[in-house]
């Protein structure tokens, strides 16, 4: 195929590449604010490429806003005329398609090869007509500025300050329209220049809007302040995909699905300069994998957490150096101050804990806290981190007392003791702390501080040290402890992580750095440092420049070359053998006389003709690196070199008492001892061979990038805004200086002009041959691809057919994935639908077959249970006519024999009464004849007769008005009980006399009703007596008995009258009480004092009592009066019956 270019011969030769572009629909519309807000000021230095040129950054005047804010009345020789395109969401690719390579970048304009001529144009800016753009002034600063007039090359500009200059069109860089300010991907910017850059990220940072994109990298810069964006919501946000904003847990999840994906292991390059938060950023990503193995259909069997750290092996070097030496202004490991602050008070006891200002390690930096982070409460979290993953408290108490071993060590003082500068170790509280926490006796360590054993031949030779090899010695074995604890937790943690899970063999690593280092002194460890990361960066340039634009070529498509900043020239200074800075350093080491003055020299004299080495005066020397130029003092290289940890420190932690310094010891051996002939570990023909740091450093470092090799990398690039750590400040110059290092810029232009999706034919076929209209099933994949291909009209220039592979331009997988998706949804919806269909059927049958199993058997149940309930109603129904019957006779046989007795007593009395009257009629009959007799019997006893039937009927009537009278008595004292207890005062009154006139009432109804009833019956068979036997006395009776009828009728109607009047008074008063009552107590609203009526009540009620007592009195009288008219009337009836029983007898 002819290499035709696609990209502009400008994309080489300028900074800013406008190529036709779609801009993202995820930009947020609150972003589109003026530039005053947050446009670079110009205090703050921006340092450009270009020094000859400079340029000052501020606020843009209003009048610029006005014309650039107008986004659709632009000028029409202006790139940004016309309305800006968003890119929908079909256009979007598709974060569901599982075999493809993509990365979410902006879908180019398919009207590209007819607006080509417009957006890759590279004359002068000037003749453009641009509204604005950023100069670089002669200070080095950039500045927004305002075209006002141009002719010819040359530009008049007018600053924000109202100055006014004619500047070259070359100077001038082109400025971004304000719809682009704060996108979140750098691809989006149609000029991509470094002062836009700044920008950019300087905007979305002063929003908290920490991440952005710059093709596949992510930008993470550190807030220094906690951001409201890690919290469980937008966990579960990014696992549904329901935000694209970039983030530490979309490239997380990025890495777990194509693992899934592709079966093929991932990791996640996290670096930065110290304090830019790689840290920070690792934890984010474990986090999230945490918590997506709870859940989401990932499970924690198929990740293997592996955080991959050079300072695993050799404790020297790289992180690990932070534990003896502590930058200005940076603290030590974080975990130091959480054990100082939030130990509890028996730990802090038995591991002899003090403040962290009292330990030497820790005072260094003066920086003891940070603001916003509670050390106390963070070391709880670390505890209960320490319980999750099941390690046991005895284990916990040992790794607290090996970092408090470490702190003490640090306080360890030496003293000299004689001309050579030989020391021996100070018998104070750190040396004791270090022996007491460590396990070990304190001379043995004395004697590792301070001496040093050496086989030479057949003898041991014990060498004392100075001063500075002791410290040295201290500081070596102060790492090597954190070191080998920091991989034991390592091995701990794992091991928890794999109880009880499935081992998949696939895994995602996570590598967290130091970044590029370059301080005012650089020694071994800042060498061995910026050695690794130049390694990092070609693994990064391989992966991003050279591999892909290889890719391209091999495939053999269509495709310009891009150039970028190649470090090879860097690494073959430090590999290169014989005579690469580490083949050196090694045998310089091995010399008995070599020092640092001779290594310094041999480097001047066989690298000076390197163009990345530079030679400096005495002992120094230079290194071009990839980041810049970093000047190295060799002093401390050869000792250094020679691996300060030595046996005796080993032998010493094997000696302790306590498990996990054994442990330590046993791996310590493993990593030093020599597996391989190679350079001798010290002059004089010492046989213990060791490999020297550098050798062993090299060797490591290699196994770290083959294992990277074979994984598909993710990188997040960490930027340090300002070196304060303050929040909010946004130093343009140090970010800058970090974009170049890393290659931020470069990562996007090569990604924006190249083809980012790419895809094997038969991958390609096998994914998306299923949407062919017609069967191609015979077909071979690259045909099949093709076909595909012309049904979905894809345009000829947004893709490439390669050899093996087809490329795709941004975006254009994504309108197939949606169709794949849209097509697997209804094959889902079918299946569902069938699949439910038949489960409907499976339970509707077995919900049948259940109602009729419940059916028969709980049939069964309930005629069981109604049998026993039949049988015991039977029984119970025999039960109750015995009981009935029992007391139905009972009550018959009383009522018979009660009815005996009366009938008894009836007769008797009949039968006496008759048995007298017989008697007369006998003692008469010589006066009567036969048959008078007989007449006379008859109509007696008829005549009586009739009177007891009268005298029965009259008593049944007085007792039912003696009930009826009863009843209501009982009325009126419960009605009066009522009103006793609302008024007790008032009622204990009336009770009283109530029950006094109620009681003399009853006594003398009961007595008119007993009088009354003897004297009708005595009346009517004494009248009869008189008529037969003394008519005169009769007649006398009959008077007599007239006028007590008479008076007993008055007395029984004043009776009467005063019981009617007794009824309705009681009436009356008890209504009214109540009514008052009731007003009283709220129930009833009228407007009268129910006090005073109650007292007037009261008087009336003692009013009429009395009235009604003094005629009650008289009423008495009367009746007694009456009482003894009955009285002389029952003397005579008694006088008579003696003189008619006497004269019977006689």
């Amino acid at each position: 195929m002819s290499k035709t270019s696609s990209v502009p011969p400008a994309f080489q030769s300028i900074k800013s590449l406008p190529p036709s572009f779609k801009v993202a629909n995820n930009l947020n519309g609150g972003l589109s604010t003026k530039h005053g807000d947050v446009r670079l000021k110009s205090g703050d230095p921006i340092r450009s490429s270009s020094p000859a040129n400079g340029a000052l950054v501020v606020e843009v005047s209003k009048e610029v806003h006005d014309r650039a804010g107008n986004m659709d009345v632009f000028d029409e020789d202006s790139p940004y005329s016309g309305q800006v395109r968003l890119l929908e969401e079909e256009d979007r690719p598709s974060n569901g398609g599982e075999d493809s390579e993509s990365v979410p970048l902006p879908l180019p304009s398919n009207s590209a090869s007819s607006r080509e001529s417009r957006w890759c144009d590279t004359t002068p800016y000037a003749s453009k007509k641009k509204v604005q753009c950023w100069l670089q002034l002669s200070n080095g600063n950039w500045e927004l500025v305002k075209i006002i007039t141009s002719s010819g090359s040359e530009s008049v500009v007018s600053l924000p300050d109202g100055k006014v200059l004619k500047v070259h069109d070359e100077s001038l860089v082109s400025a971004n329209p304000d719809i682009l300010d704060g996108v979140d991907d750098l691809m989006q910017l149609s000029y991509l220049n470094e002062p836009s850059v700044l920008y950019n990220l300087q905007y979305r940072y002063n929003q908290n809007m920490i991440y952005t994109k710059a093709g596949p990298v992510l930008v993470a810069i550190n807030p220094f302040k906690k951001v409201p964006l890690y919290s469980n919501d937008y966990i579960e946000a990014y696992k549904r995909k329901s935000i694209e904003s970039p983030h530490v847990y979309a490239i997380t999840d990025t890495a777990i699905r194509e693992m899934i994906r592709d079966e093929v292991n991932q990791s996640i390059i996290i670096s930065g300069e110290s304090g830019a938060g790689k840290t920070e950023t690792a934890k984010i990503a474990m986090q999230y994998l945490a918590a997506l193995g709870g859940g989401s259909g990932i499970e924690v069997s198929s990740l293997k957490f592996t955080s991959v750290k050079l300072e695993k092996y050799v404790v020297l070097i790289s992180k690990h150096s932070r534990v003896v030496q502590c930058n200005e202004g940076e603290r030590s490991y974080h975990i130091f101050y959480q054990l100082c602050a939030g130990a509890p008070p028996s730990l802090r006891d038995k591991l002899n804990l003090r403040s962290a200002e009292d330990y030497k390690y820790l005072r260094q930096s003066s920086c003891y806290s940070i603001v916003g982070v509670n050390d106390a409460e963070e070391f709880r979290t670390v505890m209960e981190a320490l319980d999750v993953v099941h390690i046991s408290k005895e284990d916990q108490e040992s790794v607290f007392a090996m970092l408090a071993a470490v702190l003490w060590l640090g306080n360890v003082s030496f003293t000299v003791i004689d001309n050579e500068n030989h020391v021996q170790a100070v018998e104070d509280e750190g040396l004791s702390s270090v022996a007491k926490l460590i396990g070990c006796d304190i001379e043995d360590l004395k004697l590792t501080l301070t001496t040093r054993k050496m086989k030479v031949g057949n003898d041991n030779i014990v060498q004392k040290l100075k001063l500075s090899q002791a410290i040295d010695a201290r500081d070596a074995l102060a790492k090597s402890i954190y070191s080998c604890l920091f991989d034991w937790l390592v091995e701990q943690i794992n091991k928890s992580l794999a109880v009880g899970k499935r081992r998949t063999g696939r895994s995602i690593s996570i590598l967290d750095i130091y970044g590029f280092e370059s301080f005012n002194r650089n020694s071994f460890e800042q060498f061995c440092i910026n050695y690794a990361n130049e390694r990092l960066q070609q693994h990064f340039n391989r992966h991003l420049f050279k591999l892909e634009q290889e890719e391209y070529i091999q495939d053999g498509i269509d495709w310009a070359k891009v150039e970028f900043e190649d470090n090879q020239d860097c690494l073959n200074l430090f590999e290169k053998k014989p005579l690469g800075l580490l083949s050196l350093l090694d045998e310089e080491s091995t010399f008995p006389n070599g020092t640092d003055l001779t290594f310094a020299n041999k480097l001047k004299q066989h690298l000076n003709s390197n163009s990345c080495f530079k030679g400096e005066r005495d002992k120094a020397f230079t290194v071009c690196h990839y980041a810049g130029e970093v000047i190295y003092d060799t002093t401390g290289f050869l000792e250094k070199n020679r691996d300060l940890l030595h046996l005796d420190s080993i032998q010493l932690l094997s000696s302790s008492t306590c498990h996990l310094p054994q442990k330590f010891a046993t791996q310590m051996l493993t990593q030093t001892e020599k597996p391989a002939v190679g350079p001798l570990h010290k002059s004089g023909g010492a046989d213990s061979q060791k490999l020297s740091v550098a050798t062993k450093f090299k060797g490591q470092l290699f196994q770290l990038m083959q294992r990277l090799e074979s994984t598909t990398p993710h990188f997040i690039r960490c930027i340090k805004p300002n070196n304060l750590q303050s929040p909010g400040l946004y130093e343009q110059g140090l970010v800058l200086q970090q974009l170049r290092c890393c290659g931020v810029l470069e990562v996007v232009r090569i990604s924006r002009s190249g083809f980012p999706t790419r895809m094997s034919h038969q991958k390609f076929a096998r994914r998306y041959g299923f949407l062919l209209l017609e069967n191609v099933a015979s077909q071979d994949p690259l045909s099949v691809s093709v076909a595909i291909l012309h049904q979905f009209n894809i345009l000829p220039e947004m893709y490439q057919v390669g050899y093996t592979k087809l490329f795709f331009r941004t975006g254009q997988v994504g309108v197939l994935e949606d169709t794949r998706n849209r097509t697997l949804h209804g094959i889902l919806r079918v299946q569902s639908c069938f699949r439910g269909y038949q489960a409907r059927s499976y339970r509707k049958n077995l919900w049948r077959s259940i109602t009729t199993l419940q059916s028969f058997i709980r049939g069964d149940k309930i005629r069981k249970e109604y049998a026993v309930s039949l049988r015991r109603h039977r029984a119970a129904v025999v039960i109750q006519k015995k009981a009935k019957t029992i007391l139905a006779r009972n009550r018959l046989k009383t009522t018979i024999d009660a009815a005996v007795v009366i009938q008894s007593f009836i007769r008797g009395w009949l039968v006496r009464r008759c048995s007298g009257d017989l008697g007369l009629l006998k003692s008469g009959g010589t006066k009567t004849n036969e048959s008078d007799e007989v007449l006379v019997k008859s109509s007696f006893l008829a005549e009586l007769q009739r009177r007891v039937l009268k005298a029965e009927a009259a008593l049944r009537e007085k007792e039912e008005e003696n009930d009826i009278l009863q009843q209501r008595l009982q009325q009126y004292d419960n009605r009066w009980s009522e009103y006793e207890l609302k008024m007790k005062s008032m009622e204990e009154v009336w009770q009283k006399q109530m029950r006094s006139l109620q009681s003399s009432l009853s006594i003398a109804k009961k007595s008119l009703a007993m009088d009354d009833s003897e004297r009708n019956s005595d009346a009517s068979v004494n009248a009869s007596e008189d008529r037969e036997y003394s008519w005169d006395m009769g007649a006398n009776h009959r008077r007599q008995e007239s006028n007590g009828t008479r008076s007993m009728s008055a007395g029984l109607s004043v009776i009467s009258r005063l019981a009617e009047e007794f009824e309705q008074r009681s009436q009356v008063f008890g209504d009214d009480a109540k009514f008052l009552v009731e007003v009283k107590s709220g129930q009833v609203e009228a407007s009268l004092n129910p006090d005073r009526e109650l007292r007037r009540l009261k008087q009336m009620f003692e009013a009429w009592k009395k009235d009604y007592s003094a005629r009650l009195r008289e009423t008495k009288v009367i009746l007694n009066k009456l009482g003894t008219e009955d009285g002389s009337i029952e003397k005579a009836k008694k006088k008579w019956w003696g003189r008619r029983n006497s004269t019977r007898i006689n």
